[in-house]
């Protein structure tokens, strides 16, 4: 650990400043966090004005969790050698200028370009983040930090349609970006002020290679993904992308087995329980994600509300989420129903209120609001349940390493959600109105009709293919949390037959 000023020395009993520094750790993570979200909310000022197609704006989406995913575990490991305080600076600098780029951008390749640079700002950011918590917070103090520190994570998921939607209602679609500059030069001054540096004297060598064949890989398959509706799944336009991506994957895999440090231990995935808990994380990610993304279209598109009364139509999700992780309730449910029955319980949950939306969503918002505190419900229970699961399947001193693939993943869930269920929505409307295909987005194709009867069936093409998108996330997830049940209970069992045989 580098050498501190007196008033930045952490004392036994924590950083005197802790407290104070959590606030501002936590502003910033909410921020990069709203970023994942709050574009659902101005899609259709966004195919308007810069005259973006389906797929320009699921690349809006995806480019920022992509590059954010891709870079995780090299930055956390960048942070270890080079100075936590240092990669907290540099995420800050750099969301900040990407923000003010998105804010100002004149086309969708521009914005796109500007959110895969924010994505970079926020890699550092999220990694750093957790790493300072831990460094300032004692044994006694730390559990509650990090808790806290999670739920500003749930939080920055939900409301960013929420937030989206106030901007937008007073403001154009750019100043939901130009309002992370003041936030991030705040966090600027307050981490040069407060912050103490610290760096692992024989930090892990950052893995440049793995983390560029991890992006260009995910990249390439989801970019395959959201092509098959427009081409076909059988095109050249969507096997290249996708068998270049399997393959850079798969070197990707190889070189992390080859390298003495990995950004990715692959020999994590040998255990059970971290098996099963990551995959319930990608899963809860890739509904969430997903959901909100088709969520904020239905409510402007099909049931006709302004961007402000659609973000408000989500933040019952938000707020049940909050309000769930606040009083502790996941947490002291664990004991007693097991981690197998509770990550089975939360993932259920989530399932059903996606069903529910699917289902009953479709003729107001009543069926709506109750699948969104249904699916707040289930996040609360699954989510401490899997974060503990996954820190306990592997040793104390990889804890770092086990939240940075925590977080990969759960990035890479998010922009899978958007990707597959965009995907799928994209198919169902296509089967269901071919005359529309060729419009852009569904507001060139209710423009392109030629009657109200036609602009009727449109809308309700664009409906149904919301209906089934949301009832293949439900399903997903089910088996997701299925799947990660039976093999936390399987890695219990394997446990209690070591200890037997060992006693």
């Amino acid at each position: 650990m580098t050498a501190t000023t007196a008033e930045n020395r952490p004392t036994a009993q924590g950083h005197p400043q802790r407290w104070l520094i959590l606030g501002v750790i936590c502003l910033a993570q909410l921020t990069v966090l709203l970023d994942n979200t709050v574009l659902n909310v101005a899609i259709p000022s966004l195919t308007k004005e810069l005259d973006a197609s389906t797929a320009d704006i699921q690349w809006m989406i995806n480019a920022y969790s992509l590059v954010q995913s891709g870079l995780l575990l090299t930055a956390g490991s960048a942070a270890d050698r080079y100075g936590r305080k240092k990669m907290l600076v540099a995420g800050l600098a750099l969301f900040g200028i990407g923000s003010l780029v998105a804010g100002l951008a004149q086309s969708s390749a521009q914005l796109i370009a500007a959110r895969a640079g924010m994505g970079i700002g926020g890699a550092l950011l999220i990694t750093t983040t957790l790493a300072v918590v831990v460094q300032i917070f004692d044994d006694a103090e730390r559990v509650k930090a990090i808790g806290l520190w999670s739920t500003v994570n749930s939080l920055g998921f939900a409301v960013g349609p929420l937030i989206g939607g106030v901007m937008l209602d007073h403001f154009w679609w750019g100043a939901i970006f130009l309002i992370n500059i003041p936030v991030a030069i705040t966090g600027l001054v307050a981490v040069v002020s407060l912050v103490p540096e610290s760096k692992s004297k024989q930090g892990d060598r950052p893995d440049l290679l793995g983390a560029l064949l991890s992006t260009i890989g995910m990249t390439a398959v989801v970019y395959a993904i959201i092509s098959g509706p427009e081409h076909g799944w059988a095109s050249a336009q969507v096997l290249v992308p996708a068998g270049v991506g399997v393959v850079v994957l798969g070197a990707f895999a190889g070189w992390e087995l080859r390298i003495p440090y990995p950004m990715l231990d692959l020999h994590f995935f040998r255990n059970q329980r971290f098996v099963g808990a990551v995959a319930g994380a990608i899963l809860v990610a890739f509904g969430m994600g997903g959901s909100l993304f088709l969520l904020t279209q239905h409510l402007q598109f099909v049931l006709g509300y302004g961007p402000l009364e659609a973000g408000l139509r989500t933040a019952p999700l938000a707020l049940t989420v909050v309000a769930l992780n606040l009083t502790g309730i996941g947490a002291r449910l664990l004991p007693g129903l097991g981690t197998p029955r509770t990550i089975a319980s939360g993932m259920t949950l989530l399932s059903a209120g996606l069903a529910a939306i699917a289902l009953l969503g479709g003729s107001g918002y009543g069926g709506m609001l109750l699948g969104l505190v249904v699916m707040g419900a289930g996040i609360s229970l699954a989510m401490p349940a899997m974060a503990n699961a996954i820190m306990s399947a592997i040793p104390p001193e990889k804890a770092g390493v086990g939240a940075g693939i925590n977080g990969t993943l759960a990035e890479f869930g998010n922009g899978l959600g958007v990707a597959v269920l965009g995907a799928v929505l994209n198919s169902r409307f296509a089967a269901l109105v071919p005359a529309a295909v060729g419009a852009a987005s569904l507001p060139a194709a209710l423009a392109a009709a030629g009657d109200a009867g036609e602009r009727a069936r449109i809308a309700d093409a664009f409906a149904s293919g919301v209906e089934t998108s949301q009832l293949v996330g439900a399903v997903a997830v089910l088996a997701g949390g299925l799947l990660a049940a039976v093999l936390l209970r399987r890695a219990e069992r394997a446990d209690s037959s070591g200890a037997a045989a060992a006693a």
